[in-house]
């Protein structure tokens, strides 16, 4: 029932499921009865569902005699958790069966329930790898459909990361698989307020590793709950993926000449990439100012900022029409917003919202706040631009076009050695992160330095 509340949530509102499921979840436990493996399966539920509804919507049409359209959307969730259950988990086809049936009586009434049952039993006929044969198109006459269905991303998806991979299928293959994986929960020890070996011990060595690539990452086991910890609760430390971490690191290491003072994250909402930038200004006696259009955002950035040893200063100020002054600060992050196919493994709902109008949709904002960095830094200082899609409109192509047309005097920055130790960074001279090769989510970072 937790796991059909979460995706109504998701279908009905426009809401996310890492935003609706863990106050569900809180509720339940206040019941008796209802356990750590009860939540860990509910999750796995509502996760699984998500990730692969393309998938089993697929199946589904083919088990039924009418369009998926003109299936009733409650009908379609049950089918679709049932669906997870008999395909996706070991759950034994006869319990699955059962248990989504009594679910579709409950809340549908005994005509639907009848429905799902029938529809259910002729899935399990096959399992995963047999119903993909009969619904997917073989590779050979329609490369993209094949993904598509196989690995439950929309085609139009499977095409700009292909695009963007410029590889052969393997590349694909992994990168979409990737999309489908659980992500682990990373930590972030802020500079100078704790420590990865604090957050290790406070863990356990049987629930935490070290970062693969960040020096202030903490990895926490599957089931390691962020909340639980001290410095977590404190501010001290953070839940923050380590490319956001990285691209921050990145733009902190980059050398300058003169003046290292003032810093600008001008796209600072929710406050990850602010707290941890404000940390490391802190420790060169520099200030950061952190700037979000959205007021809500805007008091996000402040509660992650809390208690930040250096001075910060946290305003709510659209960066396409900037309150400060031209050639103010050394350093500024942009973090554009963006569509978010860098970050499919955290919002897989995010994969069936998103058209291909909402890519050059972003473009005219992401120009915006590009230029108005560019002027904000003053001449030989640093402009970070990242944003967690690999899309090619929403990264190299927005920095080609702001050099080229919008009259700002910059060059570009290899930020491939400000990332030390990462691997397969491509030539240069911006930098592209994969889930598939980095264990991160996709973030794109380039850096520039203004020169007149």
């Amino acid at each position: 029932m937790l796991a059909f509340e979460a995706l109504r949530a998701v279908d009905e509102r426009d809401a996310y499921a890492n935003l609706v499921l863990p106050p569900l979840l809180r509720k339940a436990r206040e019941k008796e009865g209802f356990e750590t493996r009860d939540a860990a399966l509910a999750t796995e539920l509502v996760y699984g569902t998500l990730r692969r509804q393309g998938t089993y919507d697929a199946i589904i049409a083919s088990c039924v005699d009418r369009p998926l359209r003109e299936v009733d959307p409650p009908v379609l969730d049950v089918l679709s958790l049932g669906a997870h259950q008999l395909l996706g988990t070991r759950i034994p086809s006869h319990a699955a069966v059962s248990a989504s049936v009594e679910l579709a009586r409950v809340v549908l009434g005994d005509g639907r329930a009848k429905f799902v049952n029938a529809v259910l039993r002729k899935i399990t006929a096959h399992d995963l790898g047999g119903w993909l044969e009969r619904v997917a198109p073989p590779y050979e006459d329609d490369p993209e459909a094949h993904l598509a269905i196989v690995h439950s991303h929309p085609r139009w998806i499977v095409s700009a990361l292909w695009d963007a991979l410029g590889g052969g299928r393997a590349g694909i293959e992994d990168l979409l698989e990737a999309d489908n994986e659980r992500p682990e929960v990373t930590l972030v020890a802020r500079p100078g307020r704790s420590t990865p070996e604090e957050l290790l011990a406070a863990v356990g060595e049987d629930s935490g590793l070290p970062g693969r690539w960040s020096p202030y990452a903490v990895r926490l086991a599957e089931g390691g709950e962020p909340g639980a910890l001290e410095a977590v609760r404190e501010g001290r430390a953070g839940v923050q993926d380590e490319g956001s971490q990285l691209v921050a690191l990145a733009l902190a290491e980059v050398p300058l000449d003169g003046p290292d003072e003032r810093w600008l994250d001008g796209c600072a909402g929710p406050g990850g990439k602010a707290a941890l930038l404000g940390a490391l200004a802190a420790q060169r006696g520099a200030a950061l100012l952190a700037s979000e259009k959205q007021p809500h955002r805007a008091r996000l950035v402040e509660r992650a900022l809390a208690g930040n040893p250096g001075p910060y200063q946290v305003i709510a100020a659209d960066g396409t029409r900037p309150p400060w002054r031209e050639g103010s600060f050394d350093r500024v992050l942009v973090d554009v917003p963006c569509t978010g196919l860098g970050a499919l493994r955290r919002r897989p709902e995010a994969r069936w919202r998103r058209r291909p109008e909402d890519v050059p949709g972003f473009a005219p904002l992401q120009r915006d706040l590009l230029r108005e960095a560019l002027r904000a830094v003053r001449v030989g200082g640093v402009v970070g631009y990242a944003t967690c899609s690999p899309h090619p409109a929403e990264t190299k192509a927005v920095v080609d076009d702001v050099l080229k047309r919008e009259g700002v005097s910059a060059e570009w920055i290899d930020a491939r050695p400000y990332m030390q130790g990462v691997p397969v960074l491509g030539d240069g001279p911006d930098v592209q992160l994969w889930p598939h090769l980095h264990g991160t989510d996709a973030m794109y970072l380039a850096l520039l330095r203004r020169t007149a």
